[in-house]
């Protein structure tokens, strides 16, 4: 009966290190909010800027696109290697409300790369700000959005 309790533990233990190294492994990419440290970023590792204008407490296409995309493993691993991410968010609910001064900063950047004011609105800009593509919500999952992201960023 002790041994039974003990190797009971014991698997109990593995399945919680192995869920928490799983969980560091997608953690170790950040989104950024701020376009200057993005692209400082981008320049030291030679990577494209995947630019994202999201409400995320309002606009469905927006909400599909972080749980069927962005918040996969797939896409997790595959951006820490291919992007740097940039996000700007525009939540309507009160109790999501961003400080006074990241709305002012989002709303600066909208105006330079989102005039449309579409949502979600996926820009891909090299470090100095040239844009190479820019997309929106696409199903599918994360395997045929990353596969849609490379043909925009080898069209030109």
């Amino acid at each position: 009966m002790q041994r039974a309790f003990s190797f009971a533990l014991l698997w109990a233990l593995l399945s919680l290190v192995y869920t928490a190294n799983a969980q560091s492994k997608t953690d170790d990419v950040k989104w950024a909010h701020s376009y200057e440290a993005a692209a400082k970023q981008a320049t030291a590792e030679h990577k494209p800027i995947l630019m994202v204008f999201a409400g995320s407490d309002w606009c469905k296409p927006c909400i599909l696109l972080r749980r069927e995309v962005w918040d996969t493993p797939a896409f997790r691993d595959y951006a820490k290697d291919h992007f740097v991410l940039l996000e700007f968010d525009f939540p309507r609910f009160k109790k999501n409300q961003l400080p006074e001064e990241q709305k002012k900063y989002n709303e600066q950047l909208a105006d330079k790369y989102n005039q449309e004011g579409l949502f979600p609105l996926v820009v891909l800009t090299d470090d100095q700000g040239n844009v190479l593509g820019k997309t929106g919500y696409q199903p599918g999952g994360p395997d045929k959005y990353i596969a849609h992201l490379e043909q925009l960023l080898h069209q030109k």
